[in-house]
């Protein structure tokens, strides 16, 4: 079935400006914290297409050599991609922790076992091998660099405490991606990008707490309770889209994402606010004791 075209500026019969209704054009949708190395790793795999040509008419050791460098340099491929989107998602956060599994080390080592194993050769030999693999992998490390290897705006923060908003915030993440996913198939560019702008407000939120987890307790239902509910209700209306165009349910769920990117917003600021008031308060009291200890004098 043929699909209607939509972009940031395409021509919408229902929208009465410029862009998406309601998105303004500084908030349309990205697809989230990118490495600008991850494109560069089509390459690796076209490299490695000779293996995948040689394998055959040179019997089963080949064959067997030839489909093993093959995959595992495909695998590697993967890791060190997994690896370059983790990395750019704690460069994204000011409070992150490192991956728990060093995914571009391991790509790494697997790019040089795969060349290794390729290039086994009787004029090469097992040594002239094991060079051409350590190279390989030492290029790999060289080109996309290792893995955060430290945890970033952790110190004298509770771990117990981090590792709550950690898990509370993991959670909105997967419901923010299901929100999506569900959007997605009602197959509506306008949509799309509003849930994506909702996104990208949910997110400040989620950086706000983890900034300051002492802030979990008044944030708690904006990350799970109402997150659910407007999965749930994303789930609902693409349900129904899929059967029939309702432009009444189109009107409520808009209706729902305005009250939703609001309350988030508001929601935020009202924490940094906090924040603020709350410094603001220590540094006055700090003042009032350094003036009653005679070492300031008082305002």
């Amino acid at each position: 079935m043929a699909k209607r075209y939509g972009g940031k500026y395409s021509p919408s019969p229902n929208a009465e400006s410029r862009g998406y209704a309601g998105v303004a054009p500084d908030r349309l949708p990205e697809t989230g914290p990118a490495h600008p190395m991850t494109r560069r790793l089509v390459w690796l795999v076209v490299a490695a297409l000779p293996f995948l040509f040689n394998a055959f008419g040179a019997g089963p050791l080949t064959l067997a050599r030839s489909l093993g460098s093959f995959a595992l340099i495909a695998g590697a491929v993967f890791l060190i991609r997994e690896g370059l989107k983790a990395e750019a998602a704690w460069q994204a956060r000011k409070v992150a922790r490192r991956p728990v599994l060093p995914r571009k080390a391991f790509g790494a080592l697997g790019i040089g076992l795969g060349l290794g194993l390729g290039a086994q050769a009787p004029e090469i030999g097992a040594l002239g091998a094991g060079l051409i693999g350590l190279i390989g992998a030492a290029l790999s490390l060289f080109a996309f660099g290792l893995d955060p290897m430290r945890d970033k705006g952790l110190e004298g923060v509770d771990p117990f405490q981090q590792d709550r908003v950690s898990k509370v915030v993991t959670e909105g993440e997967r419901e923010l991606a299901a929100m999506a996913e569900a959007i997605a198939r009602a197959d509506d560019a306008r949509l799309t990008a509003r849930v994506a702008a909702f996104a990208e407000t949910a997110h400040e939120l989620f950086r706000a707490v983890e900034e300051d987890p002492g802030d979990l307790g008044a944030a708690r239902r904006y990350l799970t309770v109402y997150l659910s509910g407007a999965r749930a209700a994303s789930e609902k209306y693409a349900g129904l889209t899929g059967a029939l165009r309702d432009a009444k349910a189109r009107a409520e769920y808009e209706a729902l994402l305005d009250d939703l990117e609001a309350n988030y917003a508001a929601r935020t600021r009202a924490l940094r606010e906090n924040d603020r008031v709350a410094l603001e308060i220590e540094v006055e009291v700090l003042r009032e004791r350094l003036a009653r200890e005679g070492l300031r004098e008082p305002r």
